[in-house]
């Protein structure tokens, strides 16, 4: 299996399980103080993560014309996704809310391959839509639906629009590092909606509660959005995406095994579909010609057939290791995925 579809899956895991850790702890937090403290849990332990791990806060390394990509992402889907969220969530019932977040993965999919040009053949395109079917499935209420007007589904369909952005914006920096990305998302928009919920009278909750929502949000959207845009980096928007959109079913099977909740039906067709889904991405196989443009960036790698370049004398060969380099024009051929040195044509 591919390191990438490990990572992605993982941030799922944590994301998925992060919705039913929350309900043991949110009691009475509005929603909208909630989205905030999560996020800016996760931008404070991210931040202390990385002031840990370099012994200071050196710069990001990010290129200047990568700022506006970040930018954008921390705008779409940190500030205005949530706000759109939490505004249909007063408009709409928490089933039909449930359904239509299953827009995401399709909204990141079709802007990935019709915007940002990513390949997609039938086989990832099958496996995209099983696992959308299985979250639908996973979804789907067994009762009557509560009522609502348009405008609910209308703001949590343009959230998950926004989401989608941010998924597909986020991919163009995904080759900086992470601790830095996500810190900062989760700081800004953390900071941003807090900073809203406190402007609208919402007040604190009480110390261990707190407490609790910082350390899920530090886990569920912090560590999860790290391995997210590790995933970016190895798959590219839409497969991540896809991989990403079973984390509905990973909070259900958190909930079903640590919290003994029952299962249905429903929760084994989706797993059924959900696995399909991803069965067919992982016997994925694209291979074909394909050519190299020169190209300078930095993250980590080993040299293996993409980075054959020089040193200074004074590396000592540690492996793998990050740092500016530069890739020459290079056509080959051999399996690959949309990933930071496959971004060609088709």
């Amino acid at each position: 299996m591919n390191r990438s579809v490990g990572v992605a899956l993982a941030a799922a895991a944590l994301f998925g399980a992060s919705t039913p850790l929350a309900k043991l702890l949110v009691g009475e937090v509005p929603p909208l103080l909630l989205g905030g403290l999560l996020y800016l849990g996760s931008g404070l332990g991210l931040a202390l993560m990385r002031l840990w791990r370099e012994r200071g806060w050196p710069a990001s390394g990010l290129p200047p014309h990568e700022w506006p990509w970040l930018a954008g992402a921390i705008l779409f889907g940190g500030v205005l996704g949530p706000v759109a969220l939490m505004f249909g969530l007063t408009q709409t019932s928490g089933s039909v809310a449930s359904l239509l977040l299953n827009l995401e993965a399709v909204l990141t999919a079709v802007l990935a391959w019709l915007v940002f040009k990513e390949n997609a053949d039938r086989r990832v395109v099958l496996g995209m839509l099983a696992i959308v079917a299985g979250g639908v499935v996973l979804s789907w209420p067994t009762g009557q639906m509560a009522a609502s007007d348009g405008m609910g589904p209308a703001a949590i369909a343009l959230a998950c629009l926004c989401w989608a952005i941010d998924n597909n914006l986020t991919r163009k920096v995904s080759a900086s590092d992470a601790l830095f990305i996500a810190s900062t998302k989760g700081l800004i928009a953390g900071g941003v909606n807090t900073a809203m919920a406190l402007a609208l009278g919402l007040s604190w909750p009480d110390s261990p509660t707190l407490l609790g929502i910082m350390v899920v949000g530090l886990l569920g959207y912090g560590v999860s959005l790290v391995l997210f845009v590790l995933a970016l980096r190895g798959l590219g928007a839409a497969r991540t995406g896809a991989y990403f959109s079973t984390a509905p079913f990973m909070g259900a099977a958190v909930a079903v095994v640590f919290l003994a909740e029952t299962t249905s039906p429903t929760f084994w067709l989706a797993s059924a579909l959900m696995g399909l889904g991803v069965w067919l991405h992982l016997t994925e196989r694209h291979a074909h010609e394909h050519t190299h443009e020169p190209l300078v960036h930095a993250h980590r790698h080993v040299h293996d057939a993409h980075h054959q370049h020089a040193h200074e004398p004074t590396w000592d060969g540690t492996e793998p290791h990050s740092h500016q380099h530069a890739h020459l024009a290079l056509t080959h051929q051999h399996p690959h995925y949309p990933d930071i040195h496959h971004r060609h044509g088709h």
